[in-house]
């Protein structure tokens, strides 16, 4: 696959998945906006790779949306590839939910790429570009204790489905990969302490099929795969997740 003179943008691009996306497409010989709230971590995922641009954003800031779309307009001319992967983990238990925590969630789990889309409607329709919405493992499976981070990974499940049909007359195409447990700092920015996290990656590693957690490179891969102008893909959510769907 050659991403040659191809504009996309990677939001959450300062760590895991994000920043192996980011990094994976300018290999593919891409042009990339790497979007983040941390400068530095996006200029180390920028390191010795020029074709990577770090912008900052908060993507729940109003007005995030059309100023990302701007940004990679104004140095490429041109959008081809979204891939919306930000989101954050909440874990929390019914008896602990707060309307400021669900908010929180939906915020950046659900409206913040819908808006990210909209704005990049117009750049990928003229040029029959691709949407790639990360979903979770949780997005079709339960999980008791984060059920409503789960509830916003099924919204982007069907939304990547809606969208789908929606903008396939505009040669547009949206899919979506759903990660299994991969190695990422997502745990951690979660709040959890480092004990229950090294619990949680035993517990996660030993109902895997395939014996061991994924790593954020692999995730990208099928990322970079399902973004390619030659697929002829829509509307599916591909699980990696080394088998963990089948239990």
């Amino acid at each position: 696959m050659s991403f040659t003179g191809l504009a996309v943008v990677v939001t959450g691009a300062g760590s895991g998945i994000g920043r192996a996306t980011a990094q994976a497409f300018a290999a593919a010989g891409a042009d990339v906006l790497a979007v983040g709230r941390r400068l530095a971590a996006l200029t180390e995922t920028a390191a010795e790779q020029p074709s990577i641009v770090p912008f900052t954003a908060d993507l729940r800031d109003e007005g995030a949306a059309p100023a990302i779309v701007a940004a990679a307009l104004d140095r490429w001319g041109r959008l081809d590839v979204l891939v919306n992967n930000a989101g954050v983990f909440a874990a929390m238990p019914l008896a602990e939910a707060t309307a400021a925590r669900i908010d929180e969630l939906v915020a950046t789990n659900v409206t913040a790429p819908s808006l990210l889309a909209k704005a990049a409607l117009a750049p990928l329709r003229e040029h029959g570009g691709a949407i790639i919405n990360v979903s979770s493992t949780f997005g079709h499976r339960p999980i008791a204790g984060a059920g409503h981070y789960a509830a916003t990974k099924a919204a982007i499940e069907q939304l990547t489905r809606s969208w789908a049909l929606e903008l396939a007359p505009d040669g547009v195409r949206v899919n979506a990969v759903a990660p299994g447990p991969t190695e990422s700092g997502a745990l951690a920015a979660a709040g959890l302490p480092e004990a229950v996290i090294e619990q949680v990656k035993a517990e996660e590693t030993a109902r895997i099929p395939l014996g061991r957690r994924g790593q954020p490179g692999e995730v990208a891969d099928w990322i970079v795969r399902l973004a390619d102008p030659a697929a002829w893909v829509t509307g599916q959510v591909l699980a990696v997740d080394g088998g963990l769907g089948l239990n």
